[in-house]
């Protein structure tokens, strides 16, 4: 497992594929309050990349913030350690969702899990979801698919649900709680920096959110895999900025 995910970080980012879902957010581009779609939302147009930031209309992502890649004793932690304590992503992580909170914007957490023989695993026998099956990674109602203590959700907190594959978006409700809560601004954190983290912000670029890629809340196995995403793919479909830029933003806004 650990050799699957090194030779991911090594080689340059590529797009991830997506998983067909039977909910009816799963495939809509973007958001507005104008223009109904087949599926009952509305439409954006154009985007919002690029807005200014209103608190009131941000969320950020916790993307896999879970025992088995945040803990000592997860099957993962070894692989992604070196760059969590590089980054310093958990504390800042941390600091990150009590900006959001005092601000006004929403907090939004997504696990991933899968059931203890695989059968719920989109994609079993490619890449690194093959990866997840033959390790038993994250198995529902174990330690190693817990939260990590520091980040588990807070009141008023949003946890998004039926994460199986690498994008957050397809079989979750991630884009139902987005547009539910009016937000424009989706900025991202979590593991692994050059693949959920990425394949996320990509979906979240294309459905028209403002995103924002927190550089310094993030990891993944390899200095190398962390560098090649923040300064090369994330620029591409997100604004990247550390999580400093960030609360200054934020704070600055809602001043």
């Amino acid at each position: 497992v650990t050799d699957l995910l090194r030779a991911l970080a090594v080689s340059t980012p590529t797009p991830l594929p997506h998983f067909s879902t039977p909910t009816p957010t799963s495939a809509m581009p973007f958001f507005s309050k104008k223009t109904p779609t087949r599926d009952g939302f509305v439409v954006f147009s154009p985007g919002k990349g690029g807005c200014e930031i209103d608190p009131k209309k941000t969320a950020v992502l916790f993307i896999e913030y879970q025992n088995e890649f945040t803990t000592e004793g997860g099957k993962l932690h070894d692989a992604v350690k070196g760059v969590m304590e590089s980054t310093g992503m958990m504390e800042k992580s941390v600091q990150t969702a009590e900006v959001v909170r005092k601000a006004g914007g929403k907090v939004l957490h997504t696990p991933i899990t899968f059931s203890e023989d695989s059968s719920d695993n989109p994609n079993k026998s490619l890449g690194i979801l093959a990866g997840c099956a033959e390790g038993k990674l994250f198995t529902r109602g174990t330690w190693n698919a817990d939260y990590a203590e520091a980040m588990k959700p807070q009141e008023g907190d949003i946890e998004i649900s039926g994460k199986r594959g690498l994008d957050a978006f397809p079989g979750t409700d991630l884009e139902a709680q987005l547009v539910k809560n009016g937000i424009e601004t989706l900025a991202l954190g979590g593991f692994l920096t050059n693949c959920c983290v990425e394949s996320t912000m990509r979906t979240a670029f294309e459905k028209g959110f403002n995103v924002i890629t927190l550089t310094d809340c993030t990891a993944c196995t390899s200095e190398e895999g962390q560098k090649a995403s923040c300064e090369g793919t994330y620029g591409m479909f997100s604004t990247p900025m550390d999580a400093k830029a960030f609360e200054t933003a934020l704070t600055k806004k809602s001043e």
